[in-house]
């Protein structure tokens, strides 16, 4: 399923971006002022098979009476907000609402006794970038075996969507803290990128085992979301980026030098290892030929641009995050097709 080609649709996308008044500002491109659509007309069809359509009334009727939780980083953030988005048209406006607590951010839907849930963890276990609007952190670091401080918050979900990678990519290694945030000698030990991941992987495999009946309940993983900092990756010119990027790639075994093939195999080791029951969505190579989709210039700026950036764009294009509607309603699909047709 997770192997296949991009094919133009006109009929999608599957929502307008004005009709859902959910999708964060950072993400409506149309808004602010990105000139084409194109990106939005886009189906995945894998090779060998066809992706059920997303069924709105069959998903609603699913979540009567669940709790459907998304955990994880602003990439997540933007999948949760992609399947509300997909969700909301069929429920009346008086019959739903979204608030914000802290970390939790609630999609409810009245009539289903029903909600869609982000929870802001990027790192899953406890980390220095954990406050949901401060968290702009260059010296990361992450608590070992410290999964529970944020998991208690996840406790009686009927359905759990993990992601977390970009957090990691600091560079070759990584800082762990081994006692506790209160501590004042903290002790730190510094390992390799890949370790710190397999650990982070390890306590997400261990709470599920722990918190998750899988009789009742389903588990997904979604797999590191490419950027495409890089032009010369696909072709390019050397210091360009995603910005003004409207083709999809068409090399079938692309692969972009922001996609850390070493992390993607310690996610392979950990999931065949594992007897939890989880569903991994692959993503990462099918989001990779779409370099086409970021939110690039076109989205709201938390600070004033300096006359520098806004002579040139690329200096400030963001190549990590995608517009909606648009790529990140296919990962949902997805995952619905995972959900229903496993």
């Amino acid at each position: 399923m997770f192997s296949g080609r991009w094919v133009r649709d006109y009929s999608r996308p599957l929502y307008e971006e004005e009709e859902c008044p959910y999708i964060q500002p950072q993400l409506t491109c149309q808004e602010h002022g990105r000139p084409d659509k194109d990106y939005q007309h886009w189906r995945w069809q894998p090779h060998g098979c066809s992706i059920p359509s997303f069924n709105v009334t069959l998903m609603l009727e699913t979540l009567r009476g669940k709790r459907m939780l998304y955990v994880g980083d602003s990439l997540n953030r933007g999948q949760y907000i992609s399947m509300v988005c997909l969700l909301h048209r069929l429920i009346p406006e008086n019959a739903k609402s979204i608030e914000t607590f802290g970390s939790l951010s609630v999609f409810t839907a009245k009539d289903y006794n029903a909600t869609i849930e982000f929870y802001w963890a990027p790192f899953l276990l406890e980390s220095n970038a954990d406050d949901a609007v401060v968290h702009r952190i260059s010296d990361r670091v992450v608590r070992k075996g410290s999964i529970n401080k944020h998991g208690k918050n996840w406790k009686g979900a009927d359905i759990v969507v993990f992601n977390t990678y970009l957090w990691w990519m600091t560079g070759l290694e990584f800082n762990i803290l081994q006692g506790s945030f209160e501590d004042e000698v903290k002790d730190i030990a510094v390992v390799s990128t890949e370790d710190a991941y397999r650990m982070g992987m390890k306590s997400m495999l261990r709470w599920v085992k722990k918190n998750m009946d899988p009789k009742k309940t389903r588990v997904f993983f979604t797999s590191m979301s490419p950027s495409h900092q890089k032009s010369i990756d696909w072709g390019g010119e050397p210091n360009e980026n995603c910005y003004n990027e409207t083709k999809i790639i068409k090399d079938p075994i692309y692969w972009g030098s922001d996609s850390r093939k070493s992390i993607m195999q310690v996610i392979g080791e950990v999931f065949r290892k594992t007897k939890v029951p989880i569903t991994f969505l692959n993503i990462t190579q099918l989001s990779s030929y779409r370099k086409d989709a970021h939110t690039s210039i076109y989205k709201k700026q938390w600070n004033p641009l300096t006359a520098e950036q806004l002579v040139n764009p690329v200096s400030y294009a963001d190549c990590v995050h995608w517009c909606l509607p648009g790529l990140q309603d296919t990962w949902n699909e997805l995952l619905f097709a995972k959900l229903f047709y496993p």
